[in-house]
């Protein structure tokens, strides 16, 4: 098979879906009837870029202040695609909301329905482009690949689409994501100010549904002396409407218990995952949850809600709390600090889960959705 993947967000830094792209595409290379052909935006490749577009982060600002801008670039890009293919294609798979027009058969996947629930946290252009576009693309589809059963069902219902339109393939977790030995990352923690196991981590973009404003008020609850001893690190490139919890973030850090270490290469954000107290993550919706797998995978238990995907992904392994509690995260943040029968409990549980994700497996389900939407 023959198959054209949309890898355009490849060129941004590398976050859920862009994490998704490159794990799929590795793990497809293991598919023996499976042939990549990659959409760069620009042209065609074979193989994935090392590295994000250079000035990517810079540019998109400024890009969404321009009128007709998401219009321009998908038309654009649409040239492109035609226009570049040097083979025949026998599917194509959009990885990322809405597709590009083809004539043949298309898959898509759909990670989320962030723009129906939460609006405020999407640029309004792109907003626009959304609404516009992806009830086509869904319709364009013959299958829906989604990373959860909890989207799969939701998008079901808000398209009314036949659920056999919906193929569940969930995401793994890659191989730097592991428990690892104090000395083998007590470098990097020297560099961040923190020792092993004495530091609650934050791992999202900053932006008002990612919560991250829960954190803030829970933490500062602990007493003086554990918030020197466990300060919490968040780790995220700024979003949309950051501005959101700049009052409470600029305090929590003039105190000197919280350091924003803004967006940081993949394996730094491994090691740090591997030697966390716990990763808290207050997500109000989340179509899947990666950074709640690869903690788990490292060794390192989780408090999250109770909302969306999420306890797909974590299941009995989880530390549950709602997103408008900062007492319950306050209370099970001290629970991971002075029970260390209970820490060792999630730790263990939260291994035995991650063991049940893999991106193999993801690949296997997405080659085999591939097959039935030719008609295989």
């Amino acid at each position: 098979m023959r198959i054209a993947l949309n890898a355009r967000i490849l060129q941004a830094p590398r976050t859920g879906i862009g994490h998704y792209v490159a794990e799929l595409v590795n793990a497809l290379a293991g598919e023996p009837d499976v042939e990549l052909s990659l959409f760069h935006g620009w042209g065609w490749s074979s193989s994935l870029p090392e590295a994000a577009m250079p000035g990517y982060s810079r540019l998109t600002p400024l890009l969404r202040q321009i009128p007709g801008a998401y219009q321009a670039r998908r038309w654009l890009a649409q040239k492109r695609f035609d226009q570049g293919r040097t083979q025949a294609i026998d599917l194509y798979h959009e990885p990322s909301l809405w597709p590009l027009s083809f004539d043949g058969p298309t898959v898509i996947t759909l990670h989320d329905l962030t723009h129906l629930h939460y609006p405020e946290t999407q640029p309004p252009a792109r907003l626009r482009e959304i609404e516009r576009r992806l009830a086509d693309g869904v319709q364009q589809a013959q299958l829906i690949l989604t990373d959860s059963q909890y989207i799969a069902d939701e998008a079901q219902a808000c398209f009314a689409l036949p659920a056999e339109r919906f193929v569940v393939a969930p995401l793994g977790v890659a191989a730097r994501f592991h428990p690892r030995e104090p000395e083998a990352i007590d470098a990097m923690l020297k560099a961040h100010g923190v020792e092993m196991r004495d530091y609650f981590l934050c791992v999202g973009t900053l932006e008002p549904r990612k919560n991250l404003t829960l954190a803030l008020r829970a933490h500062a609850q602990l007493p003086e002396a554990l918030r020197q001893r466990f300060p919490l690190l968040i780790v995220g490139m700024a979003g949309w409407q950051r501005e959101h919890f700049n009052d409470e973030l600029h305090q929590a850090l003039a105190n000197g218990h919280v350091c924003l270490l803004g967006y940081l290469p993949d394996e730094q954000v491994a090691q740090l995952l591997a030697g966390a107290r716990a990763l808290i993550f207050p997500s109000r919706y989340e179509g899947f949850g990666l950074p709640v797998l690869e903690a788990m995978a490292s060794g390192t238990p989780v408090i999250l809600t109770r909302r969306s995907a999420m306890p797909e992904v974590a299941g009995v392994a989880g530390n549950y709390i709602e997103p408008d509690d900062p007492d319950g995260l306050r209370d099970a943040m001290r629970r991971l600090i002075d029970d260390q029968t209970h820490w060792q409990a999630c730790r263990k549980a939260g291994l035995q889960q991650a063991r049940l994700f893999s991106w193999e497996r993801c690949a296997k389900i997405t080659a085999r959705a591939y097959r039935q939407a030719m008609g295989g």
